[in-house]
């Protein structure tokens, strides 16, 4: 057996905020958002990640979720191509309002921050040599 895409579903609980947020960082919309869910692209290989609001996904995990704003349930890592590029995008996700909880730093061969959207969700962006 064989799986032909993987894609990941979080809560957002505040739709326009989610769509105003990834839309300043310039991610793409993976269609058009309705009144339960918005997607976005991210990577070359666009992987999907689809924000639902809180009582669908509730719905569809069968259980509660997370509380992101006080707990940690996973982290994105996103590649910039330079040190300077994550220098650029530092500064585009303080200038739209996300909360950084890891400033840029040296990480073994590599360079990173770390960064919250507005529901917690938790991101880095990483430049690692060869990569």
């Amino acid at each position: 057996m064989k799986t032909k895409m993987i894609w990941a579903n979080l809560v957002s609980y505040d739709l326009q905020k989610t769509i105003q947020f990834y839309t300043d960082l310039g991610f793409k919309q993976n269609g058009k958002e309705t009144d339960e869910l918005v997607s976005f692209a991210f990577g070359d290989n666009n992987f999907i990640i689809n924000f639902f609001i809180e009582k669908r996904l509730e719905n569809a995990v069968k259980g509660k979720l997370t509380n992101t704003k006080n707990d940690n349930e996973i982290i994105f890592s996103l590649s910039a191509a330079s040190r300077e590029e994550v220098d650029l995008w530092y500064a585009k996700v303080k200038e739209i309002g996300g909360t950084i909880f890891s400033e840029p730093e040296n990480f073994e061969a590599g360079y990173t921050f770390g960064f919250a959207d507005p529901d917690g969700h938790k991101f880095n962006f990483l430049y690692w040599p060869g990569m």
